[in-house]
């Protein structure tokens, strides 16, 4: 099975932020059992990050809010654009930093 692009949003705002989500479907591995590898970004458009959701190779699952990264449970990929949409209002609300 080849990677197949599942998803692809990306969106610039008039305050600088930019958002740009990339989901694909690729092989159950060891590392991404779910299939599924992807990055979701929040941040300026100089290329400061504000929140970021990944799983990199040979990195699990996790987020970055500002610099602090933390663990993330995948669960589907419509939980984690809702959970990643969640992260950016409550950025933007300055909930979270």
């Amino acid at each position: 099975m080849i990677a197949e692009l599942i998803h692809y949003q990306k969106e610039k705002s008039d305050d600088g932020s930019v958002i740009e989500m990339v989901v694909w479907k690729i092989p159950p591995s060891i590392e991404r059992p779910h299939g599924v590898k992807y990055r979701l970004h929040f941040g300026s458009v100089e290329g400061v990050c504000y929140v970021r959701y990944d799983n990199k190779l040979n990195k699990e699952d996790h987020k970055h809010i500002g610099d602090r990264e933390q663990p993330y449970q995948f669960e589907s990929v419509e939980k984690l654009i809702a959970d990643f949409r969640a992260d950016i209002r409550a950025y933007k609300r300055g909930w979270i930093r």
